[in-house]
Parts: C-alpha cells; sequence; structure tokens
C-alpha cells in the first residue's frame, strides 16, 4: 500500500492536519468499539447458581404443595429495566466510600433516584465524546474550506476544549443545584419552624407536624417540603428518629439545619418540651435570617463602587475638565503655537 498517496489525499481532502485527524477519528472509533467489551458485567456467581439451580427444579418452594410455589420466571422486580445496569461497573465509583458521597451530593441537589450516580457519570462520558466529536468534525471543516488550515495549536484547542467542557458541564449544573436548593432551605427553614410550632402548640404530634409542613409548603418552598415529606416517610417506614433527624441535617447541607437536629435529638433524649425547643430555636433562625439580609444590604454600596467609578466619573470629567481643555487648545491655535 503506497503510504505516500494516502497521505497526499488526506491532505488534500482534510488540509495539512488530514492525515493527523484521520489518525484521531480511526482511535476514537477503535476506542469506541472497544468499550462494550470493557464494559461488559460479570453475572454474579449466586445468581448463576440460582439460576441454575431452579432450572433443575430444585429450588425451595413455599406451601409445600406440587403446584403452589412460584414459578422460575416470575420476580419481585424487574432487574433489567435500567438500560445502563450492564454499564454499572465503569460509570458507579468502586469505593463504597466514594459512591456514598456522590450519593449524598446528588441528593443534596435534588436527585434521589436509585440510578443518580450512574446517570451522572453517563451525561458526563456521553457529553464529553459528543461534544468531542463536534470539534474534531469542526476541524475537518475547516481544514477542507481553508486552503492553509488551522495549526496545530487551534487543532487542539478545538478538539479538547469542547470535550472538557461537555465532561465538566454536568458537574457545573450539579453543583449549581445544589447551591440553589441549599440557599432555598436556608430561606424557608425559619418559616418552616414557625409552622411546625404552630402545629405542635395546637396539639399534633412532631410527625404530625412534619407532615403539615410539608404540605403547606409545597408552592413557596419546594425543596425544604420535600425534604420533610422524605423525613415522614422514613419515621413512617419505623427507622429510628434521631437517625432520620440526622439524615436530614446531611442532606440539606445547611448549618441550621443541622443544629435543629441537634436541639431536637437532645430534647427526645432529656424529655425537655420540643414546644419550648421550637420556639427558641425558631426566634434564633428568624434573627438570623434578618441578619443575613443586613449582610446582603451592607455589601450593594463596595460592589456598586467599581461600576459607578468606570461609568460615573469619566463622564463627569469630561463635562467639568473639557470645556477647559477646548479653551486653552483654541487659545494655543490664536496664538500660533
Amino acid at each position: 500500500m503506497d503510504f505516500s498517496a494516502l497521505n497526499t489525499m488526506l491532505t488534500d481532502m482534510l488540509g495539512p492536519m488530514g492525515p493527523l485527524l484521520a489518525l484521531a477519528l480511526l482511535g476514537g472509533l477503535l476506542v469506541l468499539a472497544a468499550i462494550p467489551a470493557l464494559l461488559k458485567k460479570k453475572e454474579d456467581p449466586f445468581a448463576k447458581l440460582r439460576s441454575s439451580a431452579a432450572g433443575n427444579g430444585s429450588a425451595p418452594r413455599r406451601g409445600g404443595g406440587g403446584g403452589g410455589g412460584a414459578r422460575p420466571e416470575q420476580k419481585l422486580r424487574e432487574t433489567g429495566s435500567d438500560k445502563l445496569d450492564k454499564y454499572a461497573a465503569f460509570l458507579e465509583p468502586q469505593s463504597a466510600e466514594e459512591l456514598s458521597e456522590s450519593r449524598k451530593w446528588l441528593q443534596s441537589a435534588g436527585y434521589r433516584g436509585p440510578d443518580a450516580v450512574r446517570n451522572f457519570h453517563a451525561a458526563q462520558f456521553a457529553a464529553g465524546l459528543g461534544l468531542l466529536a463536534l470539534g474534531v468534525i469542526y476541524v475537518m471543516i475547516a481544514n477542507s474550506s481553508d486552503e492553509e488550515g488551522l495549526s496545530t495549536t487551534m487543532t487542539i484547542m478545538a478538539i479538547l476544549l469542547p470535550g472538557a467542557a461537555g465532561y465538566y458541564a454536568p458537574k457545573y449544573w450539579v453543583n449549581k443545584r445544589v447551591a440553589a436548593r441549599t440557599q432555598e432551605i436556608q430561606n424557608g427553614f425559619p418559616d418552616a419552624l414557625d409552622m411546625l410550632l404552630v402545629c405542635v402548640e395546637a396539639g399534633q404530634s412532631l410527625d404530625q407536624g412534619i407532615i403539615r409542613v410539608s404540605k403547606e409548603l409545597h408552592n413557596s418552598y419546594p425543596a425544604i417540603a420535600e425534604e420533610f415529606a422524605m423525613v415522614a416517610h422514613e419515621i413512617k417506614a419505623g427507622m429510628p428518629k434521631h437517625d432520620v433527624l440526622r439524615r436530614f441535617g446531611e442532606r440539606s447541607g445547611v448549618a441550621d439545619v443541622a443544629s435543629f437536629v441537634t436541639v431536637m435529638i437532645q430534647s427526645q433524649q432529656f424529655g425537655t418540651s420540643i414546644a419550648e425547643a421550637l420556639r427558641l430555636y425558631s426566634a434564633d433562625m428568624r434573627d438570623k435570617r434578618v441578619m443575613r439580609a443586613e449582610e446582603a444590604a451592607n455589601k450593594i454600596p463596595t460592589k456598586m463602587t467599581l461600576g459607578t467609578m468606570m461609568f460615573t466619573v469619566p463622564p463627569l470629567l469630561i463635562i467639568l475638565v473639557g470645556p477647559s481643555i477646548f479653551d486653552m487648545l483654541e487659545s494655543f491655535k490664536q496664538m500660533g503655537m
């Protein structure tokens, strides 16, 4: 095979970087072809043994009767419904600590599905490869339309920068969601405590008050309403109340909520009045909200200083000094200077 002729053909079609782009495209296709083999999920030995035992008819049956047992094809839940299940070994962290931290992070952003971590990494992978492919296509079109073609630096930047942007875009989006939900929970938590105090003083239990607060705040503060609803469901499921409250504090990511959780746990342990604790803590939360508003208001003059200097001082100088400079220039002309 004449490689010089192939090199000349690629250079004529794609520009000076044609051979390099063809090699990069070939490498990308090989990587994409090898990904399914690398991501093939191994069958669980226990599941394989159980399926073989069920096929041989040796699986235990309930009821002791001949026809009362469940058939092997019957399942309690469908395990193959998720299309990304076979890629779980690649799309999920292998460390249990990393997986737990990723789940907490995504839960703080409002993504509570069992496959949230897997979907997040799949979105990163797809966005990175997609924009990387778009960068390659752009370079190929630019080199074919321009006689000189793009330089090596511009080619590398046009290919790698979109891929990096696509890879980090999902992470940026989740961080923005976490910040927005944290701010919403922080702003709505004093109102939630006031409403919870009213419910407790009206004779309802703490569990009933949490359910009522989650319903009432659904329109104004959906994030905190969702958190209270999850607390209510976990308590109904039979989880210990102190564990449920601690999980609530960890999910929210707000220091005020963590302090409230500590106060509630201590009130239950020492037998003090929950209504009194709620009254004191809700007053403290209202004061903190006012102080945060005052702090934000006090930052406004400092933030406006640069804009004021850029857009106010130059026109003012032109208005004040401009006529004097014009008169001086006219005087110099008359004097023949």
